[in-house]
This record gives C-alpha cells, structure tokens and sequence, in this order.
C-alpha cells in the first residue's frame, strides 16, 4: 500500500498534469489560479512558471486598469527570466523572455495612435483571452473599420479564426496581414503554426521561409524553425564558410601574385582591405561617416575568393584539392547560384552588414528565399 505521503505526491502529481493540460488546451485564464498554487508549492519548476507567466499575459489584457495590467506583465517577465536562470528552456519560454524583455518602461501595448482604435483593440485583446472569439472578431472588426491598415488587429482576426476552429478564414486573414506589412514575421509565423497542426508541414515550410525573409534577425522565428525541423525529426543548416586568419606574411602579400589554395583567401583579404583602408567604404557610401562593415564588402571579397577557386578547381594540380574540401565547394556553389549575397546577409549578418538588409530585401526578396529553401532550410516531409 502506498503511504501517506506516496499518495499526496501521487495526487500532487496528478493535478499537476491535469493543470498543464487545461493551459495546453488555450484555457488560461482557468489554468491561473491552479498555476499560482504550483508555483508556490514548487518555485523551481521551471514549466509551471512558463505557463504561469503566460496565463497572467493573458490575464493582464483583461484589466481595464492600465497599472494593474502592466504589474501583470513585469511578474510575468520575472517569471520567465526565473525559469530561464534556473535551466529551463522551452519555445514558449524563450519567446515570452524575449517579447515581455521588449515591454515599454510603462509595461503598457500600443495597437495605434488613433484612441478609438486602441479602445477597440484592447477590448478585442479581452475577448480573445476570455476565449470570447465572437467578440473579439467584432471588437478586431471595429479597429480595422476605423485604421483598415492595422496590422495587429488583421492578425488578429487570423488568430481568432485559427483557435475558433475556422481554418479557411483564418488563413485569408493570415494573408491579409502579411500584405498589410509583408517585412513582420508574426503572420507567417502564426498560419506556419496552423498548417503544421493540420499536417501540411510543407506549406508550414513555405511559411516559416517567408517569415525568415521578413525578419531573418529576430530570433523567434529560428525558434520556430527550429521547432518545425524537430516535429519532422530533421535539422535546419547552419550554412557557413569558415574564412581562415592568413598569416602576417601571407595577409601582406595579398594581392600579389601567389599560388596554392591560400591564393583565395588573399584574394579576399585584398578586397577587405581596399573597403577599410583603401577608401572604398567612403565611395561607396559618402553619406556615412564612418567605416562599417558593408554587405557589398563582404559580397565583393567572397566573390574574389571564389573566382580564385574556380581557377584552381580547373586546373588539373589543384582540382581533387578544391573539389575535396567542403567549405570552397560551398563558396563556389553560392557563387553558382549567384546567392552569395544572401549568404552573407543571413550567416554573416553582424550590426554593419544588418543596416544593408531591408534595402537589398526590397529588390531580391526572391533570392533570399531561394537561399533559405535551397541552403537552409531541409526539404518537406513526403505527404502521408
């Protein structure tokens, strides 16, 4: 027989489960209060305060008191940030760490400028996490009668289809949004989400793409890559070209006429130095006044190194060496596809190059999704 106290931790545990299945199931809001006493029964479960602090986000919309709803969503930031110092990490976890991280100083969410928009969007806000999505719809419907550009209430509406049930017409509306602003990533992400659901992780794929375009240095919607690669038991590539440090001797004579397989990495050291010391930078770019690092530099110096290899690849003496080694025959195949570009804005991506991003995104939105299909992202699951 079990003891007493077997059976307490039995029934401990049973609640527990019967707890996180209520906040698995969207019913937060319920979920609340169970959470608060698990949490204080265990501080260190690191799910419980996941789940706590996105119950009390959701709880927070339904204040009408602005104060009280912004005390609602620092708590919830010091729980998720208390689950992350402690080793627990979760998708949900880290995306709340990095949103609720985001929070004005006032703790408060602007939807719009327009008063009467805002009115609208919080009571929709309210609805939703009330699980009302018959109001919601109507209050989003309200906001987008007055601003029909606003983003969150289009997205919004998806969202209240997508947990109604309504799958078709939370698509259209998914759509919507990204056409409201195609360079936010929330959209993609959320009918992403949907399709992987219902099974079609192909279209989940096209999506998870798109959003990575849209917002290719927001970490979320790695996470979700990450999350739809580890459904379909597979993993997203780390697409990377090692650039090796010449020695002094070797970085001197870049330029200079040289043989052997280093000759590209001089190549390509020769091109750097032209942008920072050369004065390339300021030709460039006369409108900034200092050097940074540039996606045209970068581009510039990689395609050096490639053609470098080109040679060497046929030439007869060095061909099985360049053919034998994986990172030129990378170079040489973004080269090929004429990706290289794309290359450097997404695996090479620091502050300087990030600044060349949304302007290179507006002319070749294609190829930088060409890249993440072709380089990043592994190919569909067969459709059962």
């Amino acid at each position: 027989m079990l003891s007493a106290q077997s059976s307490r931790e039995a029934l401990d545990q049973t609640k527990r489960q019967q707890t996180i299945a209520l906040f698995n199931e969207g019913k937060r809001l319920e979920a609340l209060p169970l959470l608060e006493e698990l949490a204080e029964r265990d501080p260190k479960d690191g799910e419980v305060l996941v789940a706590l602090a996105a119950s009390l986000v959701g709880h927070a919309a339904t204040l009408t008191d602005p104060d009280a709803a912004a005390k609602e969503r620092f708590r919830a930031r010091d729980l998720v940030q208390k689950a992350w110092e402690i080793g627990y990490t979760s998708t949900l976890g880290e995306n709340l760490r990095q949103l609720l991280g985001e929070l004005p100083g006032n703790g408060t969410i602007k939807f719009s400028d327009n008063p009467n928009v805002q009115k609208a969007m919080l009571a929709g806000e309210a609805a939703f996490s009330r699980r009302d999505f018959d109001q919601a719809l109507k209050d989003y419907a309200s906001a987008l009668e007055l601003e029909p550009t606003n983003y969150s209430a289009a997205l919004f509406t998806g969202n209240s289809y997508d947990k109604n049930n309504d799958f078709a017409k939370a698509a259209d509306w998914y759509e919507r949004a990204t056409k409201i602003d195609p360079n936010t990533e929330t959209a993609y992400r959320y009918h992403a989400d949907m399709a992987a659901r219902l099974g079609d992780m192909g279209l989940a794929r096209q999506l998870l793409i798109e959003a990575a375009v849209a917002e290719p240095y927001n970490k979320i919607v790695w996470r979700e890559i990450r999350a739809w690669a580890t459904i379909n038991h597979t993993a997203f590539n780390l697409v990377y070209v090692p650039v090796p440090l010449l020695p002094k001797s070797d970085a001197s004579a870049a330029g200079k006429e040289s043989t052997g397989f280093s000759s590209a990495w001089r190549e390509y050291y020769a091109v750097k130095s032209q942008w920072k010391k050369g004065g390339k930078f300021q030709k460039q770019f006369p409108q900034e006044a200092e050097y940074r690092h540039s996606l045209a530099e970068e581009s510039e110096a990689l395609t050096a190194a490639a053609m470098v290899f080109q040679e060497l690849k046929e030439d007869p003496k060095t061909k099985d060496q360049v053919i034998g080694d994986p990172w030129s025959g990378l170079l040489l195949k973004l080269q090929d596809t004429g990706l290289i570009e794309s290359y450097v804005l997404f695996s090479l991506g620091d502050e300087g190059i990030a600044k060349d991003y949304a302007a290179y995104r507006a002319k070749n939105r294609d190829k930088l999704e060409i890249y993440v299909d072709k380089f990043v992202m592994p190919p569909p699951p067969p459709r059962q």
